[in-house]
Protein backbone atom coordinates (compact mmCIF):
# COMPACT_ATOMS: atom_id res chain seq x y z
CA UNK A 1 0.00 0.00 0.00
CA UNK A 2 1.58 3.33 -1.03
CA UNK A 3 1.96 6.08 1.49
CA UNK A 4 0.63 9.61 0.99
CA UNK A 5 4.05 11.01 0.15
CA UNK A 6 4.77 8.79 -2.83
CA UNK A 7 3.44 9.64 -6.28
CA UNK A 8 3.07 7.68 -9.43
CA UNK A 9 4.37 9.94 -12.14
CA UNK A 10 3.32 9.60 -15.73
CA UNK A 11 5.73 9.63 -18.63
CA UNK A 12 5.55 13.41 -19.01
CA UNK A 13 6.68 14.00 -15.43
CA UNK A 14 3.31 15.09 -14.01
CA UNK A 15 1.50 13.12 -11.29
CA UNK A 16 -0.83 10.45 -12.62
CA UNK A 17 -4.35 11.75 -13.22
CA UNK A 18 -3.30 15.37 -13.58
CA UNK A 19 -3.09 15.08 -17.38
CA UNK A 20 -6.89 15.04 -17.53
CA UNK A 21 -7.38 18.20 -15.50
CA UNK A 22 -7.83 21.56 -17.16
CA UNK A 23 -8.42 24.95 -15.65
CA UNK A 24 -11.92 26.36 -15.71
CA UNK A 25 -10.80 29.92 -16.38
CA UNK A 26 -11.01 30.99 -12.75
CA UNK A 27 -12.74 34.16 -11.70
CA UNK A 28 -11.09 36.33 -14.34
CA UNK A 29 -13.27 34.89 -17.08
CA UNK A 30 -16.37 35.21 -14.94
CA UNK A 31 -15.51 38.80 -14.09
CA UNK A 32 -15.28 39.74 -17.76
CA UNK A 33 -18.55 38.01 -18.68
CA UNK A 34 -20.74 40.65 -17.03
CA UNK A 35 -19.56 43.33 -19.45
CA UNK A 36 -21.42 41.69 -22.32
CA UNK A 37 -24.51 40.86 -20.26
CA UNK A 38 -27.83 42.65 -20.41
CA UNK A 39 -27.89 42.95 -16.63
CA UNK A 40 -31.37 44.50 -16.52
CA UNK A 41 -32.88 41.18 -17.59
CA UNK A 42 -30.61 38.81 -15.63
CA UNK A 43 -31.47 36.98 -12.43
CA UNK A 44 -29.85 38.54 -9.37
CA UNK A 45 -28.16 36.57 -6.61
CA UNK A 46 -29.19 38.55 -3.53
CA UNK A 47 -26.14 37.47 -1.56
CA UNK A 48 -23.50 38.08 -4.25
CA UNK A 49 -24.61 40.29 -7.15
CA UNK A 50 -22.31 40.13 -10.15
CA UNK A 51 -22.27 43.72 -11.42
CA UNK A 52 -21.75 47.12 -9.79
CA UNK A 53 -25.23 48.17 -10.91
CA UNK A 54 -26.79 45.18 -9.16
CA UNK A 55 -24.75 45.79 -6.01
CA UNK A 56 -25.80 49.45 -5.87
CA UNK A 57 -29.42 48.62 -6.62
CA UNK A 58 -29.57 45.91 -3.96
CA UNK A 59 -28.05 48.32 -1.44
CA UNK A 60 -30.96 50.67 -2.15
CA UNK A 61 -33.51 47.83 -1.97
CA UNK A 62 -32.17 46.47 1.34
CA UNK A 63 -31.98 49.96 2.86
CA UNK A 64 -35.59 50.59 1.87
CA UNK A 65 -36.62 47.20 3.24
CA UNK A 66 -35.04 47.93 6.63
CA UNK A 67 -36.76 51.33 6.77
CA UNK A 68 -40.08 49.71 5.82
CA UNK A 69 -39.74 47.03 8.53
CA UNK A 70 -39.00 49.69 11.15
CA UNK A 71 -41.91 51.88 10.02
CA UNK A 72 -44.46 49.06 9.89
CA UNK A 73 -43.38 46.78 12.72
CA UNK A 74 -41.71 49.34 14.99
CA UNK A 75 -44.92 50.73 16.53
CA UNK A 76 -46.38 47.25 16.93
CA UNK A 77 -43.25 45.96 18.65
CA UNK A 78 -43.01 49.06 20.85
CA UNK A 79 -46.65 48.60 21.86
CA UNK A 80 -45.80 45.09 23.03
CA UNK A 81 -42.58 46.12 24.80
CA UNK A 82 -43.67 49.47 26.27
CA UNK A 83 -47.43 49.14 26.60
CA UNK A 84 -47.92 52.01 29.05
CA UNK A 85 -46.10 54.57 26.90
CA UNK A 86 -47.66 53.51 23.61
CA UNK A 87 -51.24 53.35 24.90
CA UNK A 88 -51.31 56.80 26.53
CA UNK A 89 -53.57 59.39 24.94
CA UNK A 90 -51.88 62.00 22.76
CA UNK A 91 -52.68 65.48 24.12
CA UNK A 92 -53.55 67.11 20.79
CA UNK A 93 -55.60 64.49 18.95
CA UNK A 94 -56.77 62.33 21.81
CA UNK A 95 -55.74 59.09 20.10
CA UNK A 96 -53.45 56.53 21.70
CA UNK A 97 -49.89 56.90 20.42
CA UNK A 98 -49.74 53.39 18.95
CA UNK A 99 -52.94 53.97 16.98
CA UNK A 100 -51.62 57.22 15.51
CA UNK A 101 -48.27 55.68 14.56
CA UNK A 102 -49.88 52.68 12.86
CA UNK A 103 -52.79 54.53 11.22
CA UNK A 104 -50.89 57.62 10.08
CA UNK A 105 -47.18 56.89 10.36
CA UNK A 106 -47.03 53.61 8.43
CA UNK A 107 -48.93 54.77 5.31
CA UNK A 108 -47.12 58.12 5.29
CA UNK A 109 -43.75 56.42 5.60
CA UNK A 110 -44.70 54.10 2.71
CA UNK A 111 -45.40 57.12 0.50
CA UNK A 112 -42.17 58.82 1.53
CA UNK A 113 -40.26 55.57 0.99
CA UNK A 114 -41.75 55.22 -2.51
CA UNK A 115 -40.66 58.74 -3.39
CA UNK A 116 -37.19 58.08 -1.92
CA UNK A 117 -36.81 54.85 -3.92
CA UNK A 118 -37.85 56.48 -7.20
CA UNK A 119 -35.32 59.29 -6.71
CA UNK A 120 -32.53 56.88 -5.77
CA UNK A 121 -33.34 54.59 -8.71
CA UNK A 122 -33.37 57.54 -11.14
CA UNK A 123 -29.97 58.62 -9.81
CA UNK A 124 -28.68 55.05 -10.17
CA UNK A 125 -29.96 54.80 -13.74
CA UNK A 126 -28.29 58.10 -14.57
CA UNK A 127 -25.02 56.93 -12.98
CA UNK A 128 -24.95 53.79 -15.14
CA UNK A 129 -26.27 55.43 -18.31
CA UNK A 130 -29.63 53.65 -18.40
CA UNK A 131 -32.24 55.58 -20.37
CA UNK A 132 -35.83 54.34 -20.19
CA UNK A 133 -37.05 56.98 -22.63
CA UNK A 134 -35.72 55.15 -25.67
CA UNK A 135 -38.21 52.93 -27.46
CA UNK A 136 -37.01 49.67 -28.91
CA UNK A 137 -38.86 48.19 -31.86
CA UNK A 138 -38.93 44.55 -32.80
CA UNK A 139 -39.31 42.80 -36.13
CA UNK A 140 -43.03 42.39 -35.50
CA UNK A 141 -43.45 46.12 -35.42
CA UNK A 142 -43.79 48.78 -32.81
CA UNK A 143 -47.43 49.61 -33.46
CA UNK A 144 -50.04 50.13 -30.81
CA UNK A 145 -51.76 47.13 -29.30
CA UNK A 146 -55.05 46.62 -27.54
CA UNK A 147 -53.19 46.03 -24.29
CA UNK A 148 -51.99 49.63 -24.10
CA UNK A 149 -55.24 51.18 -25.34
CA UNK A 150 -53.77 52.14 -28.69
CA UNK A 151 -55.81 49.87 -30.95
CA UNK A 152 -59.38 48.72 -31.19
CA UNK A 153 -59.98 45.19 -30.06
Amino acid sequence: MPDNNSRNEAQDGRPEGSRDLETDGGVAGHGQAHRNTDYLSQEVNLLKPSTPFMRDHLRIVWTGFVIWVLAVWGPVTLTYLATDVMTTQMPVLGFPLHYFLVAFGAPTSALILSFWYSRKRDALDEKYGIDHATVETTERGGGATAADGGADE
